[in-house]
């Protein structure tokens, strides 16, 4: 996870959230929806992956139509000094999509994903088996509330309009 930030702009929020509903969209295609040039365009992208924040260009994918429709959050409470260990078993694990290290009851969280209910007991079984693991709790999940998702809180921060050349801007009629 990175600590450094970058500070970003109505454009630099404006670009992400073209890419987000049009992720096929190249650097022309997205200029012309945006109304900034290409060269611009390209440079903020390019600004943008180097220090991070868009970190790829790949496909969304659904796991349930990919055939793994079952999911869960585990909860972990490791043994002192364990996280390294713990992080990778369970980075061996296919079905445990994230972990995260955590403050609170539990060490780590896990998002795990299974085909079946009998193929996540056989997930939950194997990460139970480390020696690093404590006690784990878990909850399938019913049903996806809120889909992940950045845009509402990228837009939520007041956020600086870059200047922009005198052939972008727009005429105020009279």
């Amino acid at each position: 996870m990175s600590t450094s930030t970058t500070s970003l702009d109505a454009l630099d929020v404006r670009l992400i959230a073209l890419l987000t509903e049009h992720p096929r969209a190249g650097v022309l295609e997205l200029s012309r929806l945006a109304r900034v040039a290409r060269p611009t365009v390209g440079a903020r992208l390019e600004r943008l992956e180097q220090a991070g924040v868009i970190t790829g260009y790949g496909p969304d994918v659904d796991l349930t139509a990919a055939g793994f429709p079952v999911h869960a959050i585990v909860s972990l409470e490791i043994a002192q000094g364990a996280i390294d260990q713990v992080a990778a078993e369970l980075d061996a694990i296919p079905g445990v999509l994230s972990a995260h290290a955590t403050t609170g009851s539990a060490d780590v969280v896990c998002q795990v994903a299974a085909a079946s209910h009998a193929d996540l007991h056989a997930t939950l079984l194997r990460i139970d088996r480390s020696s690093a693991v404590m006690r784990s709790t878990s909850v399938v999940v019913l049903t996806e509330v809120v889909a992940p998702r950045v845009l509402p809180l990228l837009r939520s921060a007041p956020l600086p309009v870059p200047s922009r050349a005198p052939a972008y801007r727009v005429k105020e009629e009279s």
